[in-house]
């Protein structure tokens, strides 16, 4: 093997050891959900009693239950008891109960001194991309984008299975035949990303990431196309996008409608800002605000290959 071989390898092997992987579940272990944002609005029973059957025993904090206005509870309580958890080490994994808006408003306010020593698996998407993206910008600890208690009851059984084996470390393998075309190409790196919006929100601040030599997921909701086209030029403009290794795309569903016709789709928008770039893409990766939600490990090594459509993304 050549000299320049085992240097690649060799720095390969220490940008992996740098990230920090929590210790994956066992049964018995001890798990608590919290609302860092918005509060829940109905019952999350379904949730506890899955999490339940896969052996765990679930911990409930504050603001499960909590509410102010439209959050789970005040700034300082949300703060406060995520806060508990985060130093508690009998506690396992922190799954947020729901997403929302009010991540952001507290996530300064969080010691993670203690987490940081004793990394644990912290659960969720949407607007808990803040606590997520911050965890690996700031410590490098991995993380899991995956359904929550309050969209369990009407998750598919696919994406809830995909989340019980991220937290219990059996790696998983996702294919599907994209209906957009894709950019073929093989690639290995990690995984980051998340909510488009929220990665949006902490550029320039503690919690943004670095997306170079990064394979990078994205999705978005409820969002028009203009603001997806806004969002992706202004990484764009940021250099954010050129020194990927290769970009997944998820679900971006519910899109606004315009009161004049915008002319392109969110993917559409999306393949116009990186169709120069030669690094593989993939559309209608199954993540996101829908139904079949697949975990995503975040910080972790992954393989995808695209090859006419079909798309193969898988653990390393």
């Amino acid at each position: 093997m050549s000299i320049q071989n085992n240097l690649f390898i060799l720095a390969k092997i220490s940008v992996f050891n740098m990230i920090k992987q929590p210790p994956y579940l066992k049964k018995g272990d001890q798990i608590a959900i919290v609302c860092p944002a918005k509060k829940l609005p109905k019952p999350i029973d379904t949730g506890i009693e899955i999490l339940q059957r896969w052996g765990l025993e679930v911990v409930l904090g504050e603001t499960v239950i909590g509410s102010h206005h439209q959050f789970s509870g005040t700034d300082e309580l949300r703060a406060k008891d995520i806060q508990r958890f985060l130093d508690d080490p009998s506690i396992k994994a922190i799954i947020a109960g729901r997403g929302g808006y009010g991540t952001i408003r507290i996530i300064d306010e969080l010691d993670f001194t203690a987490f940081d020593e004793n990394p644990k698996w912290l659960v969720g998407f949407s607007d808990i991309t803040i606590l997520l993206s911050h965890v690996f910008a700031q410590f490098e600890i991995q993380s899991i984008h995956g359904q929550m208690p309050y969209t369990f009851d009407e998750s598919t059984p696919e994406a809830l299975e995909s989340l019980r084996k991220a937290l219990f470390g059996e790696n998983d393998t996702y294919t599907y035949q994209s209906e957009i075309e894709c950019r073929d190409g093989n690639v290995e790196g990690i995984l980051i990303g998340g909510n488009l919006t929220l990665l949006l929100a902490v550029e320039g601040s503690a919690s943004e990431m670095s997306f170079d030599d990064k394979i990078l997921f994205i999705e978005d909701v409820g969002e028009h196309e203009y603001s997806v086209d806004r969002m992706i030029r202004t990484l764009k403009r940021k250099g954010k996008l050129a020194k990927l290794k290769g970009l997944v795309v998820g679900a971006f569903n519910e899109v606004g409608e315009e009161s004049i016709y915008f002319g392109q789709t969110p993917e559409e928008v999306i393949w116009e800002q990186v169709k120069s770039y030669n690094y593989p893409v993939c559309f209608g990766f199954p993540s996101g605000h829908i139904a079949d939600n697949r975990a995503m490990v975040l910080g972790k090594s992954v393989s995808l290959a695209i090859t006419t459509n079909n798309v193969t993304f898988k653990y390393s």
